[in-house]
C-alpha cells in the first residue's frame, strides 16, 4: 500500500509541477470548475432531447441517476470512510490553481460524475450514426480532461480521479441494468395486463 501511495504522489508531482504549460491553466482551470464548463452537460442535454426527442428526456433521467448515484458514492461513503488529505494540504510545492476544498481527496466526485455522464451517453449512443458517435467521442474526452484538470490544479492524486472515474463507471451500468430490469420485468408487464383488461 505504501508503495502505491508512494508512486500515486511522484505522478501527481510529474503531472502537478512538470508536465505544465502557462497556456493550459486557464483551460484545466476553465474545465474543473462546474460553474465555467458545467454549461457543457447543459448542451449534452439539448443534444440528447433534439435527437432522440421523447426518449431523450429518457437518457437525460438515466443520466442524473447515475450522478446521483456516484455523487453519493464517491462523497458520500468514499471521501468520509477513506479521509485522505488533498495533496494541496499534504505535500509541499503544490501548484495549486483555484480554492483549497475543504472536503477529503478520494475519491473525485468530479471525475465520478463526468464519467456517469460519459458513461450513460457512450450506452445509448456509441452505435448511432456518425453524429451521435462524434458525440459520445466528445464527452468521453471531456470527462477524461475533467478528471486530468483536478490533478493539474493541484486538488486530487491521480488515484483519487481514477477511482473516481471507475465508481462513475460503475454507476452508470448498475442504473442502467436495474431501470431496464424494473422495466422489462415489472413496470411493462403490469402495463400490459393493465391494457389487457380494459381492451376485455
Amino acid at each position: 500500500m505504501a508503495l502505491i501511495e508512494q508512486a500515486d504522489v511522484w505522478l501527481f508531482q510529474l503531472l502537478n509541477l512538470h508536465l505544465v504549460h502557462p497556456a493550459a491553466d486557464d483551460l484545466m482551470v476553465f474545465l474543473t470548475r462546474e460553474r465555467l464548463s458545467g454549461h457543457i452537460f447543459l448542451l449534452a442535454a439539448l443534444f440528447i432531447a433534439v435527437r432522440r426527442g421523447k426518449e431523450g428526456f429518457v437518457i437525460i433521467c438515466f443520466a442524473l441517476l447515475a450522478v446521483g448515484l456516484s455523487d453519493f458514492i464517491a462523497s458520500g461513503i468514499f471521501k468520509p470512510l477513506v479521509q485522505r488529505t488533498r495533496p494541496c494540504f499534504a505535500l509541499e510545492h503544490v501548484r495549486l490553481l483555484i480554492d483549497q476544498p475543504d472536503s477529503y481527496s478520494f475519491a473525485s466526485s468530479h471525475a465520478a460524475n463526468s464519467a456517469a455522464v460519459a458513461s450513460i451517453i457512450w450506452i445509448f449512443f456509441h452505435r448511432g450514426v456518425l453524429v451521435e458517435k462524434l458525440f459520445t467521442i466528445t464527452m468521453i474526452f471531456y470527462a477524461l480532461a475533467v478528471a486530468f484538470s483536478r490533478v493539474y490544479v493541484g486538488v486530487h492524486y491521480p488515484g483519487d480521479v481514477l477511482a473516481g472515474q471507475l465508481i462513475g463507471v460503475c454507476s452508470a451500468t448498475v442504473v442502467y441494468l436495474l431501470v431496464t430490469w424494473l422495466w422489462k420485468n415489472l413496470i411493462q408487464p403490469r402495463f400490459q395486463r393493465q391494457r389487457s383488461c380494459s381492451n376485455g
